[in-house]
């Protein structure tokens, strides 16, 4: 089945380039100038994919980004933030507002479509109808993407569940950046070490809810894992 993937963009010109590109790749492309475009974008068809610019006309990328993840209809989709932005508390900001990646410009098209493939494999996991995993108070339900605590479920992202998952699976290992970054992202991903701490972070923020997030753990100088 064909993507669609939502470039929120005010040049024209990066569109059209990416709309050649992405076209030529076997994506459908839909655009967006603005917030106002975006939701009648969405509106009309739920993308598998949005490509956020930082500075919009009405808006900035990473508040369009928060309020997508506060929507129940858009909180899973995928979002890439494109930005000239490149200094490194600039792609935090982003990657905690939400975002699932971050790439500078001036874009390069050949690392935009391999990380909007790789993106796309991550959040779609391939669980079968019953699987679920459990640790101490912790339940992860794979089928439905929900952590269930004291019996209380909770929606979890696509990037966090894979992380929790292969935390439940490795329990009470210490996990190296580098080996979460190899099985959550995949070991032809271009994503930086500074990430995996950003989605860290937000996992412990979801357990922190539910008054779990002491189960993971930092190891000074080696990684995290998880353990009572």
């Amino acid at each position: 089945m064909t993507k669609t993937i939502l470039c929120i963009e005010d040049e024209s010109s990066i569109r059209d380039m990416l709309r050649f590109s992405l076209t030529r790749a076997g994506y459908n492309f839909t655009e967006a100038e603005n917030s106002a475009q975006m939701s009648d974008r969405i509106s009309e068809q739920r993308p598998d994919l949005i490509l956020m610019d930082w500075m919009l006309p009405d808006s900035s990328g990473p508040d369009l980004v928060k309020q997508l993840r506060k929507d129940p209809h858009t909180r899973d989709i995928p979002i890439i933030m494109l930005t000239a932005k490149a200094e490194e508390q600039n792609m935090i900001q982003g990657l905690e507002s939400g975002a699932d990646d971050y790439i500078t410009k001036p874009v390069s098209l050949k690392s935009l479509n391999a990380r909007i493939k790789a993106l796309l494999r991550r959040t779609e996991p391939a669980v079968t109808a019953t699987e679920s995993i459990s640790y101490d108070a912790i339940t992860l339900n794979l089928a439905s993407q929900t952590l269930v605590v004291d019996d209380e479920e909770t929606p979890i992202g696509a990037t966090e569940l894979k992380l929790l998952r292969y935390f439940i699976q490795n329990k009470e290992r210490v996990l190296s950046r580098t080996q979460l970054l190899d099985h959550v992202w995949g070991q032809n991903n271009f994503v930086e070490e500074r990430t995996v701490d950003v989605h860290i972070l937000r996992l412990r923020k979801l357990l922190k809810a539910r008054d779990v997030d002491h189960l993971i753990q930092t190891v000074r100088g080696s990684g995290y894992k998880l353990s009572k």
